[in-house]
């Protein structure tokens, strides 16, 4: 029997999503958008923090009107969790604030920033709206750090940490711990498939145990609704751990078969189609997903750069 063609990554996604903000303690907001990447908010004493940007300017002002609705402070600092483009690309339309991120996220700019931007505009046009308005070239951190690095709210502690590999080589944790909530960027999904096309999975779940550590009370994942208790955040781990572990366990063991990536595509989607099939943007994580495990399990460490081009020719062969 064969398989139905399906239209390229998200480009027949258009419809728009309903975004909600909600307040997960005392200065802490979660932006999210079903299945949308989300944006996190801090707010201090004498500022905010605003983690991951949006897409374009277009997207990041209407968290800029969010922030507005609750504070006049200023917003001091944009956190860059990683860098795919859905996330850094509005980071222009913060004006005067310092965008931040780790050592490792400013070396896969430099590595695969202009193809990642061209990559994600043509998989996902819907979350690139005014597209026009990116300034030219790459969103670049004013301020990066290794490990470990406070920002200071006035009184606020906001820790970021760069805890290990996981959905990239660089992802960053931002933790408050006056409240107990961290926002975890797209190492933590709620009923949305993990993007893992930049991945490192052997190393992802160590990453999600160090979050796990922190016992946050709440979490503001990449994509999904906020996770505002202990037991949503538990709950949200164990989805995203639960996902990684069946999708990389079903392609491994392909590989040790000598299986093509076609057949291991189609192995892995007995597998994951039944748990995960209904997750937000599932179909168009897949084939990506897939390609990055099969690779991984052949023993490729470094992911493989994504291009517009070499997109198109993996969905072709996978998913069309």
């Amino acid at each position: 029997m064969t398989e139905p063609t399906r239209a390229f990554a998200s480009t027949a996604d258009l419809g728009p999503k309903t975004v909600s903000f909600d307040r997960l303690g005392e200065g802490l907001y979660a932006y999210t958008a079903e299945g949308d990447p989300n944006s996190g908010i801090i707010v201090g004493d004498d500022g905010c923090m605003v983690i991951d940007a949006q897409a374009t300017p277009a997207m990041a002002a209407d968290v800029i009107a969010r922030v507005r609705a609750v504070t006049d402070k200023p917003i001091r600092y944009v956190l860059l969790s990683h860098y795919h483009a859905v996330r850094v690309l509005g980071a222009s339309a913060y004006e005067g604030a310092t965008i931040i991120a780790s050592d490792a996220t400013r070396g896969l700019i430099v590595e695969r920033g202009e193809q990642d931007k061209a990559s994600e505009i043509g998989r996902f046009p819907r979350l690139f709206p005014g597209a026009e308005s990116i300034p030219p070239g790459l969103t670049w951190p004013h301020v990066t750090f290794g490990s470990e690095m406070t920002v200071w709210l006035g009184r606020r502690e906001v820790k970021l940490m760069h805890l290990g590999r996981g959905h990239t080589a660089g992802d960053t944790v931002a933790w408050v711990p006056d409240a107990g909530v961290a926002f975890t960027g797209d190492l933590v999904e709620y009923h949305s498939a993990c993007y893992c096309g930049d991945a490192h999975f052997k190393d992802w779940p160590k990453t999600l145990a160090a979050i796990e550590a922190l016992a946050p009370k709440a979490v503001v994942p990449g994509r999904g609704a906020a996770l505002t208790s202990p037991a949503m955040v538990a709950d949200g781990i164990r989805l995203t751990r639960d996902f990684l572990d069946t999708l990389y366990g079903s392609v491994a063991e392909s590989v040790a078969k000598g299986l093509t990536l076609k057949q291991a595509f189609d192995a892995c989607r007995v597998a994951t189609d039944p748990k995960f099939g209904s997750f937000a943007i599932y179909e168009h994580c897949l084939p990506f997903n897939v390609s990055r495990a099969y690779d991984e399990a052949s023993g490729i460490d470094w992911p493989v750069i994504w291009t517009d081009v070499r997109d198109r020719e993996m969905w072709a062969k996978l998913q069309g």
